[in-house]
């Protein structure tokens, strides 16, 4: 079975859904995955903050939240819901576009579900493996080589407020 992707954005918002597609099948393919069923959801602040404070007993609106469903066999089978309100106020202190924002967050859940973490302290974040594979990812999503503005001269993600939900 090959990797199926579904996009939903309830409340009618526009976004660049082939993009983010394209992410998380970049991700799944460059991590040698090529068996999965993932779900993305966009929501607003307020589901996204009920959904931290139901599953993972943090009250405050996370950017991404991913959780491995562990289904059967050997298909990666997951839930990635990003904050889109969230991802909009990421990518204006960050100086990007938001869809570029939201394929950063897509591509971060995904490697969530693969099994990659990355340090609890904002401090470490940045310079972890996961931060370094997902930075790589987004440009060659993007078809770029070089830091988007905004980001450090590795491409690292300044914005540390990505919270949880990516325990598997």
């Amino acid at each position: 079975m090959p990797a199926s992707v579904y996009l939903s954005a309830p409340g009618g918002r526009a976004v660049p859904e082939g993009l983010l597609v394209r992410g998380a099948l970049a991700t799944l393919e460059a991590e040698g995955v090529g068996e999965a069923e993932l779900s993305l959801t966009l929501l607003p602040d307020g589901p996204m903050r009920e959904l931290n404070r139901r599953w993972l007993d943090h009250d405050w609106v996370a950017d991404v939240l991913a959780f491995d469903l562990e289904g059967p066999g050997p298909t990666l089978v997951g839930d990635i819901y990003v904050g889109v309100s969230q991802a909009g106020r990421q990518a204006r202190e960050n100086g990007v576009a938001t869809e570029e924002e939201l394929l950063r967050l897509v591509v971060h859940g995904t490697l969530h579900l693969l099994g990659h973490d990355h340090p609890e302290a904002a401090a470490g974040r940045a310079g972890s493996e996961l931060f370094r594979r997902q930075e790589a990812l987004v440009r060659r999503v993007l078809g770029r080589e070089a830091s988007a503005p905004g980001r450090g001269p590795d491409g690292d993600h300044r914005a540390e407020r990505e919270t949880g939900g990516e325990e598997r």
